[in-house]
């Protein structure tokens, strides 16, 4: 196949969109398929554009982006319709994947329509549900009919979890269809546990006992309400540890003065940090899958999370983890000592998270995905009568 991937972000961003747009990439290069990613530009209006590189066998058009209000890493790409219209006219793509549309992914849901080519739109980002986070809840309405409008042009919606579904087909979104995320369990895995950094980062207690180490994975942005960790910062016998970075990293530094803050992990260091948590924690409500979790688990490690979103999706209440009410802090605090003071009880959760999974790779998800441009690729050749 010809596939056109519009990217709402892209490298060197890492978050959950350019995590799975990077499989799918090395999944249609062992497929022979040829490939057209559309993305945001790291440069101004000021360079030289459209811009051409090349990422897992696939060739990267950049297009000038303006950074997004005080979180610079995220950038918006700009231009109009025609010219993502030439951009696809110029590929001849049998499918464009959209992922997490919003802005360039109207763009080119627009253009993909006026050429009569099939799209396949993955929504990733609950972007309506940021704006109270960044205290623009007025433009929550207008959010929602952006996504809706770009859903309803689009052939097919997949949603990461059926918290989403649920979401988009209570929207009216038609087509819409269950595609969630695949996890390195190659990668991810409890054998990669690393007793020396554990004891450089948490030590033990008066008492000789290792110290336990409650870990975060994620931005730290206004969305993932990592400052709800402060409910967490003392317990005792514990350490609590954030991998990520973002805007708002100083601000959480002087909130949770006792944690460790490593900074952006990937690689192989990541998967030793998660791998060597005691318990894993997600605060944020606005997951739409939550890959991080899925990478705890896969590294042995029990989860608690908020119930909504993703989430509900993934960790199973009292089996592989606990999942408190949103906004509930109290629960979280509970649910964490529930696990940090049983061993024998988090060592089951454990070996459920493991066990969960298993078999969920990315090579059988990117088929899934495969499966559904061929579909559309196939609605779209039948004349309409």
């Amino acid at each position: 196949m010809r596939i056109a991937i519009v990217a709402e972000s892209f490298l060197p961003q890492m978050n959950g969109v350019t995590h799975s747009v990077l499989r799918v990439l090395d999944h249609l290069r062992e497929r022979g398929d040829e490939v057209l990613v559309l993305a945001p530009s790291g440069e101004g209006a000021g360079a030289v554009f459209p811009q051409h590189e090349t990422v897992s066998g696939a060739r990267v058009v950049r297009l000038p982006a303006v950074p997004v209000a005080g979180y610079p890493n995220v950038r918006i790409a700009f231009g109009a319709v025609p010219k993502v219209r030439r951009i696809l006219r110029a590929f001849q793509p049998d499918v464009v994947h959209l992922a997490s549309p919003f802005e360039l992914g109207w763009r080119a849901v627009r253009a993909a329509s006026q050429l009569g080519i099939p799209t396949v739109a993955v929504y990733q980002t609950e972007v309506p549900g940021y704006a109270a986070r960044y205290g623009v809840p007025f433009l929550e309405n207008w959010a929602w009919q952006r996504v809706e409008a770009i859903h309803l042009l689009a052939d097919r919606t997949l949603a990461p979890s059926t918290f989403a579904l649920n979401q988009l087909r209570g929207r009216g979104i038609p087509g819409v269809e269950l595609w969630r995320r695949g996890v390195d369990t190659a990668r991810f895995t409890p054998a990669k546990r690393d007793a020396a950094w554990r004891a450089s980062v948490a030590g033990r207690t008066p008492e000789g006992a290792p110290v336990a180490v409650i870990g975060y994975v994620g931005r730290l942005a206004a969305e993932k309400q990592v400052e709800d960790l402060r409910v967490l910062a003392d317990l005792p016998g514990t350490r609590l540890v954030v991998v990520g970075d973002g805007p708002l990293r100083a601000q959480l530094e002087a909130q949770l003065p006792g944690a460790h803050f490593t900074g952006f992990k990937g690689g192989e260091d990541l998967a030793r940090i998660v791998a060597s948590f005691d318990l894993f924690v997600h605060p944020g409500e606005f997951e739409t899958f939550c890959q991080t979790i899925q990478e705890a688990m896969a590294s042995g490690v029990p989860v608690v999370a908020t119930g909504r979103g993703g989430p509900l999706d993934l960790v199973q209440n009292s089996k592989t983890g606990w999942l408190y009410s949103p906004g509930d802090l109290a629960q979280l605090r509970s649910y964490a000592q529930d696990l940090l003071g049983d061993d024998a009880k988090r060592a089951a959760f454990a070996e459920a998270a493991w066990r969960s999974v298993q078999g969920r790779s990315w090579r059988a998800i990117c088929a899934q995905l495969i499966g559904h441009y061929e579909d559309v690729i196939a609605r779209a050749a039948v004349p309409a009568r």
